[in-house]
């Protein structure tokens, strides 16, 4: 069954032995990531502070910082047979025959259960805060010494496209400015930036709602890398096999999770841009101050007694690492569909996701492995990857040491290194340019005769399977063991 709040979750997850409760009061300044960091990077578990110095909201943090807790958190064995499941969709076929037809009605009764239900009301509007609302009872934090201030670090942030209608949930930073005002940190790329360019273009007002902790398939679904126009609430239905309760917001025409324990809701001004930064963030190293546009609160709505969902990112391996290798597992079977000859992808925590990508392929033509970077690099939120790998499907991509083994063997490096130019992450502080900049793909396959390579290519070393067997059957006698 899906979890119908972030509560269940809790529940749940205290169930495993995966939460902690933190009794000690802690300041929201700098202590709690420095206790989130340690346990995080330690392996430990999701941590609930209960008492908070200054608010009285307890904060939840780390609820997703290990493969365990992602298995549970999208309620799955495993992230493959989530990914497997995906896979059965994408192949889908229309059936042919009666009996064929009527085995499919269990699949089309699921496929209806990810589009959205809209309520009347839900939870989150137990508590209605319209005549003076403010921001000054949350927890929110000062993660690093260097930050430019307070940020609400995992907001769910609800817009829709000013010219079809269509929404987008995506998690972005947003900057505490006072009680009224936050920074809304909307990379360029993105699809709140997208629907903020339009209206600019229309100079109209954005209508913004910001859900603060929903179930966890919501708050997964708000962080993956869709193409446009794909709702992610669709997608959280798809994981949770049941609809999205959302409710319209109180003083903006925009729908939220229904189950949230918190909710914002304003407006951006289309011209008003703001200094906002510097961030420590996920690559390990402060982003730069920069303008970016500004949300006015107008309303706050919430749970009796509501618990604050956040994050910290910094060095890896933090909570979004694991999040990362989610998204990874589950969008290998997208990018199959559209690729197929690709086997595995996939991007280690110490490339922060977009610096690094490694990819094995199933190569059947000369070039096959830049015609795969090429591609990569043209499907969305991949076009700003900095480094793309392409080795042979013989290769464990999760395994560094094969990787590196296999790779600097097989490459020339003048020869099968390529430069491009193109948009870049906003994050990266070392492109030349902001947004702009080089990207290198390198081609680590074997290569063959059509590809220029006249030279015999080298059988790896391998010990023959009778010697194999005869050491094994053998092994006690050399007393090895």
């Amino acid at each position: 069954m899906a979890y119908t709040d972030l509560r269940e979750f809790m529940a749940a997850l205290e169930k495993a032995g995966e939460l902690r409760r933190i009794r000690a009061e802690v300041d929201p300044t700098l202590e709690i990531t420095e206790i989130t960091d340690r346990v995080s990077k330690a392996g430990g578990p999701a941590l609930l502070f209960e008492r908070v110095k200054g608010a009285g909201v307890p904060v939840l943090i780390n609820a997703f910082g290990s493969a365990a807790r992602m298995r549970l958190a999208l309620d799955v064995p495993s992230l493959e047979t989530l990914a497997k499941h995906l896979q059965d969709l994408l192949d889908f076929r229309p059936p042919e025959g009666l009996m064929a037809k009527l085995r499919l009605l269990p699949t089309l009764h699921e496929l209806t259960s990810v589009f959205p239900k809209r309520v009347s009301s839900g939870p989150c509007k137990e508590v209605i805060e319209r005549a003076v609302p403010s921001l000054a009872d949350l927890p929110i934090l000062r993660c690093w010494p260097g930050d430019g201030g307070r940020y609400i670090t995992f907001p769910l942030v609800f817009t829709t496209d000013p010219e079809t209608g269509v929404r987008n949930c995506g998690t972005y930073r947003m900057q505490v400015y006072d009680e009224r005002t936050t920074g809304m940190h909307w990379h360029i790329h993105k699809g709140g930036a997208a629907h903020h360019r339009k209206s600019r273009r229309a100079g109209q007002r954005i209508e913004v709602g910001i859900a603060i902790g929903a179930d966890p398939a919501v708050c997964f679904a708000g962080t993956l890398p869709l193409p446009e126009g794909l709702d992610e609430m669709m997608v959280a239905g798809f994981i949770r096999k049941q609809p999205v309760e959302m409710v319209r917001c109180e003083t903006v025409d925009v729908e939220v999770p229904a189950h949230a324990e918190i909710v914002l809701e304003g407006y951006v001004d289309p011209e008003e841009l703001r200094t906002e930064g510097p961030f420590g963030d996920h690559t390990g190293f402060y982003s730069l101050e920069d303008r970016y546009p500004v949300f006015h609160l107008t309303c706050v709505t919430h749970r009796r007694n509501p618990i604050y969902l956040t994050t910290v990112v910094g060095r890896p391996p933090m909570e979004d690492c694991y999040m990362a290798a989610a998204i990874e597992t589950l969008f290998l079977p997208i990018m199959k569909k559209q690729l197929p000859e690709i086997v595995d992808f996939h991007m280690p925590f110490a490339g922060i996701f977009h610096n690094l990508a490694l990819v094995s392929i199933d190569k059947q033509y000369p070039g096959h492995a830049r015609k795969i970077m090429h591609a990569l690099w043209g499907l969305g939120q991949a076009m700003v990857t900095k480094v793309i790998v392409v080795l042979d499907q013989d290769v464990n991509l999760r395994d560094y040491n094969e990787v590196a083994w296999k790779a600097l063997n097989h490459i020339d490096p003048e020869r099968d290194t390529e430069f491009v130019m193109g948009p870049i992450e906003t994050l990266d502080h070392a492109s030349r340019l902001p947004k702009y900049g080089s990207k290198m793909g390198v081609d680590a396959t074997r290569k063959w005769p059509e590809e220029g390579f006249t030279r015999p290519w080298p059988d790896p070393i391998v010990m023959d399977e009778a010697t194999r067997q005869l050491v094994t059957r053998r092994w006690r006698d050399y007393g090895l063991d």
